[in-house]
């Protein structure tokens, strides 16, 4: 009688659990798939719907779509509310339980509010789909709001904040400022929008990207400022009310839009504290991706603290998820096979980040090679294309793209329905 397909289940549908199960796919292995939405999202790419450059359906592939050709790899949509790394089973908030002889854990993370008082209640974190669409149409709110009752501008209504000088906050402050100057300033002819509108980063670090050079520190700061982004850095977050954001130092920007940007945090997988020893807390791995003490256990991407053969803690990138996600599921195939697992080796092909317009910083290879403004803009434009999940996003991504590029205009800028602002609800 012929053994059965050995079984794995992969909780989270980001680039870890995709990487994961598309590195299974194509051999006699049984997948489920599990995650709280039914599609993919291209996270780097969340700030350009937040600011209406991409459309939801160009960051977002349907995750049966991307399996429909294997019948081997099942997707469901649960919230799995608890692990049980004994068993290797996992269990939904929906009342399901799922069990295989291999478990990857791929669940992401979420924005981390470091107890700052108001900000889970009043700040707009940059972390899932439903995040960007809300930013975005806050954003096109105020704008309406401030063309109807222009008294509320000098109620911070056009004043936009980002917490986090990191890659999120630093790109979503350069396609914000382009959206209000090259967009809503031709749209909006009642306002004064060169002045009345504000981008404010706070950091409480004395530099943005901090993973970069001081070069790039600097060619990032002076981009930002040329553009009229107002840089508080050195600054913490006291606090975040409905109509302003309080400062460690005693200084309040009145706002009715803060956007988090500020960390993230592993998501909740009810496991026992005694795992999540990395730092975040993250789940600790071991060489070859394993939880610690669970050879049938994996642990890949944000959720979990991966180091390189050196022992260097990786970045939470969507590259090492990816890469981790590849190598967990060829471990995999390994151990079901009797052979020896092997340790992650990450390649690293370097870091990127977006400033706007022509504007872009990039480090290249494990070197480093720099670059700066628009050869970094085109390179930032072609590795993100190629990491999206198929071809028809790749399309529909640079029609987007070059419709934004050579006409400032933004075609998914159509607000169907808002969350209301009550410009009396002022914070304590």
């Amino acid at each position: 009688m012929a053994e059965p397909n050995p079984s794995v289940v992969i909780v989270g549908g980001g680039f870890a659990g995709v990487g994961c199960a598309k590195a299974l796919a194509e051999h006699d292995v049984d997948v489920t798939l599990i995650d709280r939405n039914n599609f993919h999202q291209f996270q780097p790419l969340l700030y350009q719907v937040a600011t209406a450059q991409a459309s939801p359906a160009d960051v977002a592939t349907p995750l049966r779509d991307l399996f429909r050709k294997h019948p081997r790899v099942t997707v469901k949509k649960a919230t799995v509310t608890h692990v049980d790394p004994a068993t290797r089973t996992v269990s939904t908030a929906e009342g399901a339980e799922f069990s295989g002889d291999y478990l990857v854990l791929a669940a992401g993370t979420g924005p981390n509010f470091f107890g700052v008082p108001g900000a889970d209640e009043h700040a707009l974190p940059l972390y899932a789909l439903r995040d960007a669409t809300r930013l975005r149409d806050r954003v096109f709110e105020l704008f309406e709001e401030a063309d109807t009752t222009p008294e509320v501008i000098e109620q911070g209504a056009l004043t936009f904040v980002i917490v986090g000088g990191g890659p999120t906050g630093v790109e979503t402050a350069g396609a914000l400022i382009d959206l209000v100057d090259d967009v809503l300033a031709a749209r909006f002819h009642d306002l004064d929008v060169a002045t009345a509108a504000r981008v404010v980063v706070v950091d409480h670090g004395e530099a943005l990207l901090r993973p970069f050079s001081e070069s790039a520190h600097e060619y990032v700061a002076r981009v930002l400022e040329d553009r009229g982004v107002e840089l508080w850095l050195g600054r913490g977050v006291a606090a975040v009310h409905a109509d302003r954001v309080e400062l460690a130092d005693g200084t309040s920007i009145p706002t009715r839009c803060v956007v988090w940007a500020g960390g993230v945090s592993p998501t909740p997988l009810g496991l026992a504290d005694e795992l999540t020893t990395g730092r975040g807390p993250r789940l600790a791995t071991a060489a070859d991706l394993t939880l610690v003490g669970h050879p049938r256990v994996y642990a890949i991407g944000d959720v979990a603290q991966i180091a390189d053969h050196d022992g260097t803690v990786l970045p939470q990138l969507g590259s090492v998820a990816l890469q981790a996600g590849t190598h967990a599921g060829h471990n995999i195939r390994r151990h079901a096979a009797g052979r020896d697992t092997e340790p992650f080796r990450y390649h690293d092909k370097g870091i990127m980040a977006m400033i706007g317009r022509n504007a872009a910083i990039a480090e290249l290879g494990a070197h480093r090679h720099e670059l700066h403004g628009h050869l970094a803009f085109t390179a930032w434009l072609g590795v993100h294309a190629l990491l999206m999940s198929g071809t028809r996003e790749r399309v529909d991504l640079f029609v987007s793209w070059a419709w934004d590029y050579f006409t400032k205009n933004r075609a998914p800028s159509i607000v169907e329905s808002t969350d209301g602002i009550d410009w009396d609800d002022a914070g304590s």
